[in-house]
């Protein structure tokens, strides 16, 4: 069996997408360049550069193709990564819009297309997202807010 270079990863370095990468996978260590890791594993590739922020990658070569790599390789991450950043097609606007302007805009017409026009799984609202959106509806329209809702912003007593 021929000799596999490793190469570890080296978190003060800046990664293209013809840099190659080792990382540990269930069949051992596994050497790809970065341009094949965005397509063997989005996910995890995605992760170690947002979350963990363990590696470094250009955003013209790497993480814009990465990206586009997720929304088809993992619909749900996908759509709980973007949030409010998520294009979404909304009642007024002929063309896609970010979802963040009609929740900061328009949070009670956004609040009934999101909660009672049933599109929840367009758009993932984190918990902070959602207190802030029945807070503000709460406050401007009290009337459409849902209780399940108004008990998430007022615990019981």
């Amino acid at each position: 069996m021929e000799e596999q270079t490793l190469y570890p990863l080296d978190s003060s370095r800046v990664y293209y997408s013809m840099d190659e990468l080792t990382l540990e996978t269930e069949e051992g260590p596994q050497t790809l360049k970065m341009g094949a890791w965005i397509n063997v594993d989005p996910v995890r590739i995605h992760k170690m550069i947002i979350r963990e922020k363990t590696l470094t990658v250009d955003s013209f070569e790497v993480l814009n193709p990465l990206i586009s790599k997720l929304r088809r390789a993992d619909p749900e991450y996908y759509k709980k990564f973007m949030g409010l950043q998520l294009t979404i097609d909304y009642p007024g606007y002929s063309t896609g819009i970010k979802a963040k302007i009609p929740f900061e805009n328009d949070p009670v017409g956004f609040y009934k297309w999101w909660r009672k026009g049933k599109h929840e799984e367009k758009v993932h609202l984190s918990l902070g997202n959602r207190i802030i959106l029945f807070q503000k509806v709460s406050i401007m329209d009290p009337k459409i807010i849902l209780k399940k809702d108004l008990e998430l912003i007022r615990p019981a007593k």
